[in-house]
């Protein structure tokens, strides 16, 4: 049975406040690299499909996508899509392998996948300050921020969803803020505030909060900067047409013929 990480009905309690005032500019980072790394795929994509918590970001982008709602269960039709992006959402996934498939599944024969998704390094600053501040004040530790894959990790996941020509790569950005309650109050308008099935139940202490700010290191203009990795996930579904490895055994001679000739050249003589 798949553990229970993210309390679904608190997330979208969080995300349906976070539409009324929202702060998407992570969001709208997000969708730009997708526009980048688009431009530079020779392929136009006519059956497009945007997994996402806020629709608002993309219907301009691509009018022609079909949006689907984040969810554990994705509303997207087996093999109807040239393109699935799965934006800024997965990451919240009690089955991050399950969303893959599902996408992997929703593509036709050499369709484009691109998951973008908060990763490790996302908050280290928050996660640090927060953990120390709370032993300090409680002699204890509680979840309070999101734990987030690895690169190295969701990249081998791609491969075990079956996709072909799979690549992991991310970009790191870093936020400047007044304060924490400034980050928390941006957190709040993004819809990225505490979802996870283990938290308290109960109102903090207002002296966590204060420990926590007054552990959070500050830069030389007395400003806090928040990191946010976002990474993104790139895989194809797999077609005759793509590129394959050799077989183990297929060269035409083995490593140590060709290191052999590459002595016996020498350097040339220049």
């Amino acid at each position: 049975m798949t553990p229970i990480l993210t309390d679904r009905p608190a997330l979208a309690r969080h995300r349906t406040r976070a539409c009324r005032a929202p702060a998407l500019f992570l969001h709208e980072e997000a969708a730009r690299e997708v526009e980048e790394r688009l431009s530079e795929v020779n392929r136009r994509f006519t059956a497009p499909a945007v997994v996402t918590a806020f629709p608002e970001v993309w219907r301009d982008r691509l009018p022609n996508a079909r949006i689907v709602t984040d969810a554990e269960e994705l509303a997207l039709d087996p093999g109807a899509h040239d393109l699935v992006i799965h934006a800024l959402a997965m990451h919240w996934s009690n089955d991050p392998v399950g969303q893959l498939v599902q996408s992997r599944r929703a593509l036709r024969p050499d369709g484009l996948f691109l998951g973008l998704l908060f990763g490790g390094r996302t908050l280290s600053e928050l996660r640090i300050a927060l953990a120390e501040a709370e032993a300090a004040v409680t002699g204890g530790l509680s979840p309070r921020v999101l734990p987030m894959a690895e690169i190295r990790d969701l990249g081998a996941l791609l491969q075990r969803a079956g996709f072909a020509l799979p690549v992991a790569d991310s970009l790191v950005r870093e936020v400047r803020y007044r304060d924490t309650l400034h980050l928390m109050r941006d957190l709040r308008a993004m819809g990225e505030t505490n979802a996870l099935e283990a938290r308290l139940r109960r109102p903090s202490r207002r002296a966590l909060f204060a420990e926590a700010e007054a552990r959070y290191p500050r830069r030389a203009d007395d400003r806090i900067v928040a990191s946010f990795e976002i990474i993104c996930l790139t895989g194809w579904a797999p077609h005759e047409s793509q590129q394959k490895p050799l077989r183990p055994g297929s060269a035409a001679r083995s490593l140590a013929e060709a290191l052999a000739a590459a002595r016996k050249d020498g350097p040339g003589d220049g």
